[in-house]
């Protein structure tokens, strides 16, 4: 979700790859190509890889099979065809293509875990790995398959399978071809796999990772949004902005609480509607909780996308492959392919925006009801009984709340056993980023469905008018075609141009022209 789709081309070096960067390579197509210093790193672990290859001492993922399969050393002779055979079966997904931008997120972030110089790679695979990403061709990675232990196996064997001339892909302008093709097309040579390069491809975090960080940068808009939405519905339903004062919020001192009660006063600054309802006579003494604690709940939602950033940046700043080259020329085997960090903080992203949509649809719900609406006709209709206005544009809110409810069941706390009991403990963090995908994907759009409503409603309380920022957001609507009050319409176009301008980021840019959004 963001208004900027520059193409621009972003350099890997040693250090982790930028959030910006990430979502700039993976949504918007920016360019990719590996640091000189980056390339010196890799060529220097590759030495101690090629060394233990000529050791008559085994060595896991340079001279021996994988897994429960450890135990067995291959001749030299055969470790080309070791690796080959490791991509090969390990591309074992299945179901419905994933997304394009998810596939490039953890095509950039493996890329980045090589030039750390950790995984023995030869510089020419890393650079061949670049040049794919840079050149738009995207590997099919299949829905199933990964268990997030060791890593995000089977998407990460796909890509490799493409960098071996194998499989399918699409092209930079979305055609499905053969990747031995789309590789002949862009000029790039398949890469014949030495020793320790099979896993080191394919032995990571990376499809769960790219989908956190995907997702901590929609949240941040998403969020915003949350916030416009929630001082429309206060407005309209002629509340009490009271109740979000500095002093009050200072009480309870949770970072993410203050900033979303600040964005509430602001938008609601100098607005007519609340306006009419203040001084002695106004009985609004307390509003509904959906109304009164908006700040406490989407300040939560904030804290927690700011923990979760916190996790997502130590995992960009780590080298995720099994074995690894340590600094001092070791090859180590180890356990830092486990998602449990990057699983939890996804599942805990779900419960949050499933608690932010929740609080949005009761908003919308009360809108619709004269016992709560403080005057407004029933369902926001024009002629209530002949017009069922807005009534099941409610219903579409609630069965998606319902379904956020069911995705934000952790997927961390799952396990299932795998390679004979040799990874008897899984963290399903791949499932986890999957449903938050989904879960993100109705957020949107059950705001979008308070924002209509909320539109609406301000529009029935003329001729007070709403505040500056308010105001501008239900311009936006009206100049993308969403009608105001009227005689009832065909409803889903209208759900979906507002859906549309929730994920583009429009509605919190209107909003942030006019005042500064935390």
């Amino acid at each position: 979700m963001s208004l900027s789709t520059t193409p621009r081309t972003v350099v890997v070096g040693a250090g982790p790859v930028p959030p910006e960067d990430v979502v700039a390579v993976a949504r918007y197509g920016a360019g990719v190509r590996l640091d000189s210093a980056a390339l010196a790193g890799i060529a220097a672990s590759r030495e101690v890889v090629d060394a233990a290859a000529a050791d008559t001492v085994a060595h896991y993922g340079v001279s021996t099979g994988f897994g429960a399969l450890a135990t067995r050393h291959i001749e030299p002779a055969m470790r080309a065809q070791l690796q080959r055979s490791l991509v090969r079966s390990h591309a074992a997904g299945t179901g419905a293509e994933v997304e394009r931008e998810v596939v490039r997120a953890l095509m950039l972030l493996r890329l980045s875990t090589l030039a750390t110089g950790r995984t023995g790679v030869r510089p020419s695979t890393a650079t061949a790995y670049a040049a794919m990403l840079d050149a738009g061709i995207t590997p099919v990675v299949r829905e199933y398959g990964s268990l997030g232990c060791s890593g995000d196996l089977a998407p990460l064997a796909h890509c490799a399978l493409a960098l071996l001339g194998e499989g399918e892909v699409r092209d930079a302008a979305g055609t499905l071809m053969p990747a031995g093709e789309a590789l002949a097309a862009a000029g790039i040579q398949p890469v014949v796999l030495a020793e320790k390069e099979g896993l080191a491809l394919i032995n990571g975090t990376d499809g769960m990772l790219g989908q956190l960080v995907l997702a901590l940068h929609d949240l941040d808009v998403l969020l915003r949004t949350a916030d416009v939405a929630a001082a429309m519905s206060v407005e309209a339903l002629l509340g009490t902005d009271a109740v979000f004062a500095a002093d009050l919020q200072a009480l309870r001192p949770h970072p993410g609480q203050a900033a979303s009660a600040a964005n509430l006063v602001d938008l609601l600054h100098g607005s007519a509607i609340m306006a009419s309802h203040r001084g002695p006579e106004c009985t609004r003494v307390q509003d509904a909780y959906s109304l009164r604690c908006a700040p406490q709940v989407h300040g939560a939602a904030r804290d927690t996308v700011e923990h979760a950033r916190t996790v997502a940046g130590r995992e960009l700043d780590s080298a995720v492959d099994n074995p690894v080259i340590t600094p001092d020329g070791r090859i180590e085997s180890n356990g830092n392919f486990h998602g449990a960090p990057v699983a939890y903080v996804l599942d805990f992203l779900a419960i949050a925006a499933a608690d932010v949509a929740g609080m949005s649809e009761r908003r919308t719900d009360r809108f619709l009801d004269v016992a709560r609406n403080h005057g407004l006709p029933a369902f926001l209709a024009d002629d209530p009984g002949i017009d069922s206005g807005l009534m099941i544009a409610q219903y579409t809110a609630a069965g998606m709340v319902s379904e956020m409810k069911r995705l934000a069941v952790p997927a961390s706390v799952d396990s299932i056993p795998s390679s004979a009991m040799q990874e008897d403990h899984v963290s399903m963090g791949w499932a986890a980023a999957r449903k938050l995908r989904r879960s993100l994907d109705a957020m949107g759009r059950v705001l979008a469905v308070e924002l209509l409503t909320a539109a609406r409603a301000i529009d029935l309380r003329a001729p007070l008018a709403p505040a500056r920022a308010t105001g501008a957001v239900r311009d936006l609507l009206r100049e993308h075609g969403v009608p105001g009050p009227g005689p009832d319409a065909w409803l889903s176009p209208h759900l979906e141009t507002v859906g549309a301008l929730v994920a583009s980021g429009a509605v919190d840019a209107t909003a942030r022209e006019v005042v500064p959004l935390r």
